[in-house]
C-alpha cells in the first residue's frame, strides 16, 4: 500500500504504554484485552474463534493475510475479537481458496487491527507484566485522551462474556469434516444408531461439532441458559460443554446447569471453558494467567506421555481446590504445570483445557472424541 493510502493508528496499554501504526481493517475506535497468539498460521480461525470475544490479539508471526479469507475456515459467523495486531499485513493475498483480503474482511465486520509497530517487543511486555486492557483507534491519536477510555474499562476477570456468544436458539449440527481434511480415517461410526450429543454453548467452534459428527454423533446445540431438565429431555447420550470466553467462575447459569447433569451419571465431556465450567461444578476453583497459552504448540500430558495441542484460554483450575477421591488429574500443561485435564474417578466424565479438534493445529488429541464415544457406548 502507497505510504500516502495509510491512515495513523494508535494503540495504548493500560499502564501508558503507547505504539504507533497503521491502521488495517476497520477505522474505529475498541477496547479488549491484549492478549498475545503464537501460531504461524490459522488467522482465520484464530479471529472467529468466540473465545477471543473482547480481546485484541498479537499475532506473533509477522506476516498476516498472506493466504486471504475463505468462508470455509471461520470458526463462527464472524469475527469476534475486539481487533487485531500485527507487524506487517498482506493487502493482496495470494491462495486459490481466497475470496477476500484479511484488511477487507475486518473492514466488513467492524474490527479495528494495527500494523507495522514491534509486536516481539510488545509480546515480551505482554509475557513479563501481564496480560492487559488496551485500546486501538484511528480516530483518538491522543495517547492521554485513549488511556482514559482503556482504563474506565472492565477487566477480564469477573466477566460473562458467554452470554454473548451462545447461540439464541437451538440448532441441530450434522457436518462432518469434509473427506479431504479428514485425518482420522480409523474411527468407527454406527449409522444405523448414532449417539445423540446435547453441546451447551459456552461460544463454540464449529470444527468441534464437525469432529462430533465425524465420530458418529447427532449434535444438538442448545444456549447457555438452557436448564438440565430441558438438555434431559432429548435423552442424550452423552452431554458436551463447549469452549468459551470470559471468566468460567462469573458464568454461573452454566456452573448450575452442569451441576445438574451430573446427577444423570451419563458421559460428559467438556472443552476448554467446558473444562473450568465442569471444575467449578465439581467443586473446583480457578484462577486467571498471567498471560494465558494461545497458541498450536503447547506440550500437555502425564506419565511420559505427550501430545502437543492447541490453546487459548486466560483462566485455569486450581489443583489445590480439587475434591480428593472425586476428580484426578489427567493432563498438564508441560511448560508451566497448570492443569490441563480432568478426569472423574467413578462417572464417565473427562475434560481437557485444550483443543482436540486442533483447527488450527495439530491432531495428536482427536482421540478424545474417541474416548467419550467409548464412553457412551459403554453407557449404551
Amino acid at each position: 500500500m502507497p505510504l500516502s493510502d495509510r491512515i495513523p493508528a494508535l494503540l495504548v496499554l493500560a499502564d501508558g504504554t503507547a505504539y504507533r501504526g497503521w491502521s488495517f481493517g476497520a477505522t474505529e475506535t475498541k477496547i479488549g484485552e491484549v492478549v498475545f497468539n503464537t501460531g504461524m498460521t490459522g488467522y482465520q480461525e484464530v479471529l472467529t474463534d468466540p473465545s477471543y470475544c473482547g480481546q485484541i490479539v498479537i499475532f506473533t508471526y509477522p506476516e498476516l493475510g498472506n493466504t486471504g479469507i475463505n468462508l470455509e475456515d471461520e470458526e463462527s459467523a464472524r469475527p469476534l475479537c475486539a481487533g487485531a495486531i500485527a507487524r506487517n499485513i498482506c493487502h493482496r493475498p495470494s491462495n486459490w481458496r481466497s475470496t477476500q483480503s484479511l484488511p477487507d474482511y475486518l473492514n466488513q465486520h467492524q474490527i479495528p487491527g494495527i500494523y507495522g509497530i514491534d509486536t516481539r517487543a510488545l509480546t515480551r511486555k505482554i509475557r513479563t507484566v501481564g496480560a492487559m486492557n488496551g485500546g486501538i483507534s484511528t480516530s483518538i491519536l491522543d495517547e492521554g485522551e485513549l488511556l482514559e477510555q482503556v482504563l474506565a474499562a472492565p477487566n477480564m476477570a469477573g466477566l460473562n462474556l458467554a452470554r454473548q456468544v451462545s447461540t439464541p436458539k437451538v440448532y441441530e449440527w450434522t457436518e462432518a469434516t469434509i473427506p479431504a481434511w479428514e485425518f482420522n480415517t480409523e474411527s468407527v461410526v454406527d449409522q444405523e444408531q448414532p449417539f445423540t450429543v446435547v453441546a451447551l454453548d459456552f461460544g463454540v467452534k464449529r470444527n468441534i461439532l464437525r469432529r462430533l459428527a465425524s465420530h458418529g454423533c447427532r449434535v444438538i446445540v442448545v444456549p447457555i441458559d438452557t436448564p438440565a431438565e430441558e438438555i434431559l429431555k432429548y435423552n442424550p447420550d452423552g452431554i458436551f460443554l463447549s469452549n468459551g470466553p470470559g471468566d468460567p467462575a462469573a458464568v454461573t447459569e452454566g456452573i448450575t446447569t452442569a451441576k445438574a447433569l451430573l446427577e444423570s451419571e451419563k458421559p460428559i465431556f467438556g472443552i476448554c471453558m467446558g473444562h473450568q465450567i465442569l471444575g467449578h461444578a465439581l467443586g473446583a476453583e480457578t484462577y486467571k494467567l498471567k498471560f494465558g497459552h494461545r497458541g498450536l504448540n503447547q506440550p500437555a500430558g502425564l506419565q511420559q506421555k505427550i501430545e502437543i495441542t492447541s490453546q487459548n484460554h486466560s483462566f485455569a483450575i486450581d489443583p489445590e481446590s480439587l475434591t480428593a477421591g472425586v476428580l484426578e488429574v489427567s493432563h498438564l500443561n508441560l511448560n508451566d504445570q497448570t492443569v490441563a485435564g480432568l478426569r472423574h474417578k467413578s462417572l464417565p466424565i473427562f475434560s481437557v483445557q485444550y483443543h482436540p479438534e486442533a483447527s488450527p493445529g495439530p491432531h495428536d488429541a482427536d482421540y478424545l472424541f474417541e474416548q467419550f464415544v467409548q464412553a457412551m457406548r459403554t453407557a449404551r
